[in-house]
């Protein structure tokens, strides 16, 4: 009789196991697709300057709309991961803007748009006006205006997420001319993008320090042929460490 009731215990046991089991791979597969309806269509927007910009066209042409740059190559790879997600991605990068520059089309490139996740990588353009055409603009004026332009952001699209790229360069062309000047006024920039993505509660991709440790694979004019644009590796490791700071966006 003992071992009848066993049985008849093991036998019921078993049974509510396996009726149970459908139930929680159910749920699961319901958290998985809930997690995939939530991230489709999301909306990614990369701004700047000629870095971001990467040669991209200003028409419909789907070869070229998101240039030949590390917008292009994080577009390329996360679209291939995810397919099922549909994520939209726009380059709305121009060459030569500052910070100020941005400001005058932030409306129509960046509030109109509407992106889930904003990606700005500026602030060398304002250096360079600085070094190569002596304009008198302070790193006071460049944070007070990146400082209005999240603020007017985040008043506009309050659930953006914000992920802020740091300014950076290698001592070569250009730079090597006032190399000095150079550093010392992108560092200033480096310090004050890096506050405000902390202010802004934004991710923060530092690349200063990822360029310079880059140099011990290979020198300067392999990464950057001006000390300020991108070789395509240079445009690589961009993408590389943007991918990495996003990861839990995307």
């Amino acid at each position: 009789m003992n071992n009848s009731r066993r049985d008849f215990l093991k036998k019921a046991s078993l049974a509510g196991a396996a009726m149970a089991a459908p139930a929680l791979v159910s749920a699961s597969q319901t958290s998985q697709q809930y997690r995939a309806e939530e991230e489709k269509g999301k909306i990614i927007l990369f701004q700047g300057d000629s870095i971001t910009d990467g040669g991209r066209s200003f028409d419909k042409d789907w070869n070229h709309v998101y240039g030949q740059g590390y917008a292009y190559l994080v577009t390329a790879r996360t679209n291939f991961d995810y397919p099922e997600r549909d994520y939209q991605f726009y380059n709305r990068g121009i060459s030569g803007n500052t910070v100020n520059d941005l400001a005058n089309r932030w409306q129509k490139d960046t509030l109109d748009i509407k992106p889930d996740v904003l990606s700005i990588l500026i602030g060398v353009n304002d250096v360079h006006r600085i070094v190569m055409q002596g304009d008198k603009s302070t790193v006071k004026d460049f944070e007070q205006a990146y400082n209005r332009l999240l603020t007017q952001t985040l008043a506009a699209l309050p659930n953006v997420k914000l992920v802020l790229l740091e300014p950076f360069i290698l001592p070569l062309g250009m730079v090597n001319k006032s190399v000095e000047l150079w550093t010392t006024e992108v560092q200033k920039r480096r310090a004050v993008v890096k506050a405000l993505a902390s202010k802004f509660n934004a991710i923060y991709v530092p690349l200063q320090d990822v360029f310079n440790k880059a140099l011990q694979k290979a020198p300067a004019d392999h990464w950057i042929w001006d000390g300020v644009h991108p070789m395509p590796a240079g445009h690589e490791l961009i993408a590389r460490e943007w991918l990495k700071a996003t990861k839990k966006l995307l």
